[in-house]
């Protein structure tokens, strides 16, 4: 404890230097910049009429009560007034001018003689050094607040010792007001500070929630992606197993080479399943429901009659001439519109929703639009995947997604997807 002591004491020169000796413009452990001082603009001008108050008050009490005379008076209280200003911009160099005046003063307020003021501080000194104070405890560490108090008081008290007209009840009225500045300003400091960092952990929470719900949505992406690679592997290798019997005498290398291929497309689909293993580890769906073959838009109508079936009313239309598209377009137009009527059916309830799809030369076209709601949507009950997981899909494939407000008040999806045949058709 007493070696402890020591180590403290040792490094209290050094501990003061680098916390008093800075003209840094916010030196404060803030992780960001503080609320309040987005005001400090209009807390200039108070302060400035604040200033120039105690700039009469104190070139009045200099120039004649401590008889320093007109001209050194208002040097002095010229210096000293403008702390309160600087003090919202350079808070630990505004107290060292408001310290270093306390002791110029200090030879005068002698020589003056009893007037019932209370030295060191007077009535404005007190209220000027009270408010410099409160500012540096808003923008600094408690320690550094705590390191100014009690100097301030030291300092002031010893400047004082010698004057035996000062009376004690002002004198501990003085400290009082010193302490009570010093710990509202720490007080309203700590407050920020705990704001700023519960601000700080939200963001991180919605980050980190908003992380998990990608990830969340690109593992189900994933796995049905990997239910159409592995049904096309599945396919490859009856395939390559049955071509030499439609062969009439093939080739030992004809034989070998379907083998080969037949082995890579069978440890493929062993690799796949054991990664659709791990994807569906937690997976909270019915078995049944796993292994389901992935919807195409084949099943559009199916999807449109459960819509029709829960209440929502829609329309559907389909342009151009329909043509092979790839599995993964498929699966991803289809569900597409799926998420765009669970939102439609969630957000909106009571409105008409209409549904278009288009088919092009190059690509198909998924456009689904809403009227304003009849009614106010209820509370939801969290965070939905729905537009987050039409980004990915429509990316993944190379597409081009668009989502918003229609003039009327409705709302809008318009997905446009590469038509890639599947590999059969080339």
């Amino acid at each position: 404890m007493v070696r402890r002591s020591a180590e403290v004491l040792r490094a209290l020169p050094r501990t003061l230097r680098e916390d008093l000796v800075t003209s840094a413009a916010d030196p404060t452990s803030y992780a960001r910049r503080p609320r309040w001082l987005e005001w400090r603009p209009a807390l200039v001008v108070p302060l400035a009429m604040f200033a120039v108050g105690i700039l009469i008050f104190n070139t009045n009490q200099y120039a004649f009560g401590y008889g320093m005379g007109i001209q050194l008076g208002i040097l002095v209280a010229g210096i000293q007034s403008p702390a309160i200003v600087v003090a919202l911009f350079r808070p630990i160099p505004a107290w060292w001018v408001s310290m270093l005046v306390t002791v110029v003063i200090t030879p005068f307020a002698k020589a003056s003689g009893p007037g019932g003021m209370m030295f060191p501080w007077s009535g404005a000194g007190i209220a000027l050094q009270a408010g410099v104070l409160f500012l540096l405890a808003l923008r600094v560490r408690p320690r550094i607040a705590a390191e100014t108090l009690t100097i301030s008081v030291v300092v002031g008290l010893a400047c004082g010792v010698a004057a035996p007209w000062h009376r004690t009840n002002d004198v501990h009225l003085a400290v009082a007001v010193l302490v009570v500045a010093v710990v509202v300003g720490a007080a309203l400091r700590g407050i920020g500070v705990a704001r700023t960092q519960l601000v700080a952990q939200e963001e991180l929470t919605a980050e980190e929630r908003s992380r998990r719900t990608l990830l969340e949505e690109r593992n189900r992406i994933a796995r049905e992606l990997h239910d159409v690679v592995a049904h096309h592997m599945s396919v490859i290798s009856i395939q390559a197993q049955v071509a030499p019997h439609l062969v009439e005498n093939p080739s030992d290398e004809l034989k070998e080479n379907l083998a080969g291929i037949r082995e890579n497309a069978v440890d493929a689909l062993t690799e796949l399943r054991r990664v659709l293993g791990v994807l569906r580890s937690e997976d909270p769906l019915p078995q049944a429901a796993r292994y389901a073959p992935q919807p195409t838009l084949d099943r559009l109508d199916d999807l449109i009659d459960n819509a029709r079936g829960a209440g929502l009313s829609v329309t559907a239309e389909t342009a151009g001439e329909p043509h092979p598209l790839s599995p993964g377009v498929e699966l991803s137009a289809f569900r597409i519109v799926q998420e765009a009527l669970s939102n439609a059916m969630r957000y909106a309830p009571g409105a008409k929703v209409r549904v278009e799809i288009g088919h092009h030369p190059s690509a198909v076209t998924i456009r689904v639009t809403n009227t304003p709601p009849e009614r106010a949507a209820p509370p939801s009950a969290g965070a939905g995947h729905g537009l987050l997981g039409m980004r990915e899909r429509t990316a993944m494939l190379g597409g081009e997604l668009a989502t918003g407000a229609t003039p009327d008040g409705g709302y809008e999806v318009t997905a446009t997807l590469p038509a890639q045949p599947p590999a059969h058709h080339r």
